[in-house]
């Protein structure tokens, strides 16, 4: 059985792996394990992430890692399921650099469309973080989202309208929050 993912186990998961990493890499944390980093949550069940380059000296890696340290590892990223939006990698947080491995927070706009896109409550939750700690502007959001919005159709299962609607509705919804005072 695989255990929750605390920030512990994920700090021992990026030590594991950037122990036996030879060659230089990014490796972009996704999701719940962005959240459990910067103390949104205490726990998720996965590390969601991304690695660049993609190499088999990594990939080989993670199974192992999966079973030793009793935790699920999924390769998962936004530009899975989105478009991947312009400037993402230079927006994307640097989180610490473990042996020849820089470990990023995927770019969080990126991660917040793709949130919205989800629709989950977990998923609300976390984009209520993202704008809250200012992770993420409303505005900038929008402009992010309606440059990626043409390339919409190689990403079959996403209803352009739909998506567009849920993405002005949620940042409208998040204006609002934003103006309201404590």
């Amino acid at each position: 059985m695989r255990e929750p993912l605390t920030t512990d186990s994920l700090e021992s998961f990026m030590k594991a792996l950037a122990a036996t990493t030879k060659s230089p890499a990014r490796v972009y944390l996704v999701g719940g394990a962005s959240a459990v980093l910067l103390g949104w949550r205490t726990a998720t069940i996965d590390v969601d992430l991304k690695i660049n380059p993609e190499t088999d000296e990594i990939l080989r890696r993670l199974p192992e890692l999966k079973e030793r340290l009793k935790i699920n590892i999924e390769l998962a990223s936004p530009d899975d399921f989105i478009p991947p939006l312009p400037g993402w990698e230079e927006r994307s947080q640097f989180i610490r650099q473990e042996g020849k491995l820089s470990f990023h927070h995927y770019d969080f706009y990126a991660q917040a469309l793709s949130k919205i896109e989800r629709g989950h409550d977990q998923d609300h939750q976390d984009f209520i973080q993202m704008i809250d700690t200012g992770l993420v502007n409303p505005d900038r959001l929008v402009d992010l989202f309606y440059s990626i919005e043409n390339e919409l159709y190689r990403y079959p299962d996403l209803d352009r309208n739909s998506f567009r609607q849920a993405v002005e509705l949620a940042v409208a919804a998040a204006k609002v929050r934003l103006r309201k005072p404590e």
